[in-house]
């Protein structure tokens, strides 16, 4: 049984989740819903209150959860196995997807192509996770983007003057194609101290090993930045968010989309940009 202070915190946690869900519109009466199930911390939160909102008033949604096993050895095994143990424990519909089944290889086989890692698995995340929300039925796909990661994102992009995602940020993204699956972050107000705090409280089998591949990237350096900034002067992260909702309102411009000639899925090329880097790597592991 949890205890008083478990109880609070897990309703403080919720009171921001709902917030941002009703404030933003992210449900609509009778959705599909697929969360992005990673077994992580934070895509498990995501799947647990999405299913706790299941029983409560005035929220009437479907929910299912899908996982992407990108193939990294002695890491992502674990991960996969948190994830279908949550979805198995509450009853969500749980569908695995393996990238090297899918693509024909694994991350860790199109790593040593790259500089980062996180470039592929950036891509062919985004590819196989839309695919098949679309494929299921979907109407929107729920992932386990934080406060932190918002604001890590906003600042990655300043660093590489790429205005054009600021478009992106925020908790909903508007559909732009027949076969884009909007994307919603349920958790966008909870700083992701207190996901951690939250699995740990309540005993959640959650997969908190560091990806072998994170130190290689821009975002883990920000965010290592951003903690120590955070310990020094509490509510920085917070701030920062407030500042970046009210004054950077960047119009939302049109964007035509087109099908991948290869694959058919939505491309604002001929060739869509996972196609493209299929190719790269099965050329050069051949």
């Amino acid at each position: 049984m949890k205890s008083l202070d478990s109880q609070n915190f897990n309703q403080e946690i919720e009171t921001k989740v709902k917030k941002v869900i009703l404030d933003y519109n992210l449900i609509d009466k009778g959705d599909r819903v697929a969360v992005a199930l990673s077994g992580g911390k934070d895509s498990v939160l995501t799947l647990h209150i999405l299913d706790k909102l299941l029983n409560e008033d005035g929220f009437d949604f479907e929910l299912l959860a899908i996982a992407i096993d990108e193939g990294i050895g002695g890491y992502r095994e674990e991960g996969i196995e948190s994830a279908g143990n949550n979805a198995h424990q509450l009853g969500v519909d749980y569908h695995e997807i393996s990238m090297e089944t899918e693509l024909g290889f694994s991350l860790d086989d199109a790593s040593q192509f790259f500089k980062t890692a996180c470039v592929p698995c950036g891509v062919f995340r985004r590819y196989l996770l839309n695919r098949t929300a679309y494929q299921l039925g979907a109407d929107k796909l729920a992932t386990g983007h934080n406060l932190d990661d918002e604001v890590q994102s906003f600042l990655m992009s300043f660093a590489r003057a790429d205005v054009r995602r600021f478009a992106k940020f925020g908790p909903k993204q508007d559909r732009i194609h027949s076969q884009m699956v909007p994307r919603i972050k349920p958790l966008w107000l909870v700083p992701e101290k207190e996901v951690g705090i939250w699995a740990i409280m309540n005993e959640v089998d959650v997969h908190l090993a560091e990806c072998p591949y994170a130190h290689q990237s821009l975002r883990s350096r920000l965010k290592n930045y951003l903690n120590q900034l955070e310990e020094n002067h509490p509510g920085t992260k917070m701030n920062m968010l407030k500042f970046f909702q009210k004054n950077l309102q960047v119009a939302k411009k049109e964007v035509k989309l087109a099908q991948c000639q290869i694959c058919g899925e939505p491309s604002s090329a001929s060739t869509c940009k996972a196609c493209e880097m299929q190719e790269f790597i099965k050329q050069n592991l051949e």
